[in-house]
């Protein structure tokens, strides 16, 4: 017989002693936090294509540290920023470069911009325009042997991975697939460099899985003029000599073995599975030292190994993370569930010395969160995790000014989504770092609580700084009610409760709103999706998350009802008295234009009233409901416009009286209720440094009369899974 799932933690100091392993400490230590994001749509001409794609993929940044260059391929430009001031980063402004830019690389007075220019796989070009950052013009092109991927420059070398790609419709991407690529190697000097002098260096004939075809990825120089340079696909690296062109070593990436991982897309993040022999194919690799190098092991083909391994440069292993990360990356509600065939896919990379530290960068595709950790000689040390736009490719430090820079390569802006973000972090002494805001605490089993999409919340009505959570459709597998402990920052999820029917998660459920049944459980709210045959219902459920009653809506009125259902949730009265009401995101077919009801339903006789709700009216796009929550003699209200970054206008609380809640039959007139506005959320919403996050959906107010919101990262699905967790205090 199965039962009702039900994890929690302990606290106290065996509690502390479980979170050892991935939670941050809060002493007083150095810490980066963002300071600014820039929208690259910033740096659209006024007479360009305002809504085509466009991109900040690759950047680097100027010797004084106060201009960044970015590639973007889409529109065969790069892309310049000034951040003389780096909390207000100002555009600067677009270079046409003759292709798709690739990767750029700046040194001195000059950007080294490797260039694709093929015409197809099979006939692959390429060239290297070198770009004079003062006048911002082109001052010479280098013709290359093949499609570049990368460019580095360092101790007076640059060198140039010719990967010549795969086409991946081609026998389902199978190697080989010629022609072969290469690796372009030359010295730089006080005009750039000497094209002529360019020399390519053959990387055929090392690897075992497709020794003829390379497929170079990645390249980083070292202080002694070794470059290192991955074989992708091939699961291989080579280090070369930069002045002779001599291949040193090679030697193959190798494989792991995953624990405690997830890898089936069902709705559920279960940190159950494993795999073995993980074929790492590492993408971006930076030098440590002389002689260690790290690799963010991506996989492009066969492998994935979801970590990172710094190597010696004799190709054995110094450290291997495994799935210690993606288990970090849980926590804090950013793993990538329905995209997990390659977990949270780490891509970018970066290196840099800060002080005394020597700190390496790592970068998650997938979960749009950067790792940064400390060099120890040993196991590095993950110092914190740091929030990007959707997608970060492009990472790069500047030490001399204590900041770090991110871009993000996924453009939703054309679709009125996103677009991609530059983000901008300072590095200072702190007690803590400003993110996460709200993370898990590790389950008994040792592994994190899983979460993410936080859509309704409610407060204990006995203990302060006690909230409990529930989880949307990002998660209908497996639907859940979560506990929080607000009381430190971040909060903390110490518990979760698997809503269940008839001894099974309960599925078809899109629950967003939560409140304290009269007597014990909850009564819970799921929105109804027509589209996908998923009813809106009021569901009760006991303190263990057994469904005890389901209550439909009344016919007639799911008649006219649309996509946009039932929102939050919230009780009054009590006895006979006792009401449920229920928040309608948006206007359904019966709603007088610019109103939405808040449905009453009466436990004691099933039956069902409303009133009208105003709405604000909308700039652009749609503006609903989200969270309602009853306080004292006042139902205060969560509305919000689908608007994102800089479009998004409203995101406020208003308050209605209660006295004014007075439900009338379902089917005639119903009274129109009045609000007042009680506090916009933009300013709290902005305080982050992001870009403003569209779906603020909770809100709920603490045993002590402390107000706490927080916003829904819809299961990192077309989202950077960012979750803004903020204590209003009194209202």
């Amino acid at each position: 017989m199965k039962r009702p799932i039900h994890r929690s933690v302990v606290t106290g100091p065996l509690a502390a002693l479980l979170l050892s392993g991935t939670a941050l400490s809060a002493s007083a230590a150095e810490y980066f936090d963002r300071i600014a994001s820039f929208p690259i749509t910033a740096n659209i001409p006024a007479d360009a294509d305002q809504k085509g794609e466009t991109v900040a993929e690759i950047i680097s940044a100027s010797d004084d540290g106060n201009l960044l260059v970015y590639t973007d391929s889409p529109r065969k430009e790069i892309g310049f920023i000034d951040i003389t001031d780096p909390a207000n980063p100002k555009p600067g402004g677009k270079l046409a470069v003759g292709g798709e830019p690739t990767s750029v690389k700046v040194v001195g007075p000059m950007a080294f911009v490797a260039i694709n220019t093929s015409e197809s796989f099979t006939s692959p070009s390429g060239k290297l325009v070198l770009v004079d950052l003062k006048a911002r013009t082109v001052t010479a092109e280098c013709a290359l042997p093949g499609q570049p991927d990368s460019v580095a420059a360092h101790a007076g070398l640059l060198a140039i991975a010719i990967e010549n790609e795969r086409d991946e419709k081609v026998n389902d991407g199978a190697l080989p697939q010629m022609p072969a690529g290469s690796l372009v190697i030359g010295a730089l000097n006080g005009s750039g460099v000497d094209c002529a002098a360019l020399k390519t260096v053959s990387l055929t004939g090392l690897a075992g899985v497709a020794g003829e075809d390379p497929e170079p990825e990645f390249v980083d120089i070292n202080d002694e003029g070794k470059i290192v340079v991955t074989l992708q696909e091939n699961n291989h690296i080579a280090v070369v000599d930069g002045k002779t062109g001599k291949v040193d070593a090679h030697f193959t990436a190798g494989a792991v073995d995953l624990k405690n991982i997830d890898t089936k897309r069902d709705g559920r993040i279960s940190l159950t599975d494993s795999k073995t022999g993980v074929v790492r194919e590492p993408d971006a690799v930076h030098w440590i030292d002389a002689n260690r190098f790290v690799t963010a092991n991506e996989g492009d083909w066969k492998g994935g190994s979801r970590g990172f391994t710094i190597f010696n440069k004799d190709g054995s292993v110094a450290y291997e993370s495994g799935a210690s990360l993606e288990h970090e990356i849980v926590a804090l509600g950013h793993y990538p569930e329905k995209r997990n065939s390659k977990g949270v896919e780490i891509e970018g990379l970066e290196t840099g010395t800060f002080g005394a530290d020597r700190l390496i960068f790592v970068g998650s595709e997938r979960a749009s969160v950067v790792g940064v950790y400390k060099d120890t000689g040993g196991a590095p040390e993950l110092l914190q995790v740091l929030p990007t736009g959707i997608g970060p490719e492009g990472l790069v430090t500047i030490p001399s000014r204590n900041l770090f820079v991110a871009t993000s390569e996924i453009d939703l802006h054309g679709e009125g989504g996103v677009a991609p973000h530059v983000m901008i972090y300072g590095r200072a002494e702190r007690a803590a770092p400003a993110y996460p805001t709200i993370r898990s605490a590790k389950a008994a089993d040792g592994l994190p609580i899983a979460w993410g999409a936080l859509s309704g919340f409610v407060a204990d009505p006995q203990q302060a700084g006690r909230l409990y959570a529930v989880t949307d459709s990002a998660y209908g597998a497996a639907p859940r009610i979560l506990t929080v402990d607000a009381t430190g920052s971040p909060a903390l999820i110490t518990a979760e409760t698997l809503v269940t029917r008839n001894g099974q998660a309960a599925e078809k459920l899109d629950l967003e709103g939560i409140a304290n049944a009269r007597g014990g459980g909850f009564w819970l709210a799921s929105e109804g999706n027509l589209e996908k045959g998923v009813r809106n219902l009021l569901v009760r459920v006991d303190a263990k998350g057994v469904i005890q009653e389901e209550v439909s809506l009344p016919a007639a009125l799911e008649e006219g009802a649309k996509n946009y259902g039932l929102e939050g949730v919230t009780v009054t009265g009590t006895g006979a008295d006792e009401t449920v009401w229920v928040a309608v995101q948006r206007e359904w077919a019966d709603d007088k234009k610019g109103h939405v009801k808040l449905l009453a339903y009466k436990p004691s006789s099933k039956s069902w009233g409303a009133v009208s709700y105003p709405l604000d009216k909308a700039e652009a796009g749609w503006i609903g409901l989200s969270e309602m929550t009853a306080v004292g003699d006042r139902v205060i209200i969560i509305e919000r416009d689908n608007q994102i970054a800089e479009k998004a206008k409203v995101k406020k609380l208003y308050a209605v009286p209660l006295a004014d809640m007075k439900p009338a039959p379902l089917g005639g007139e119903l009274p129109v209720v009045k609000k007042t506005e009680l506090r916009d959320l933009l300013p709290a919403l902005k305080a982050p440094k992001g870009y403003v996050l569209d779906k603020v959906e909770s809100f709920a107010v603490d045993q002590a009369g402390d107000a706490y919101i927080v916003t829904d990262n819809d299961g990192v699905d077309g989202s950077s899974g960012e979750t803004i967790f903020l204590k209003l205090g009194k209202l």
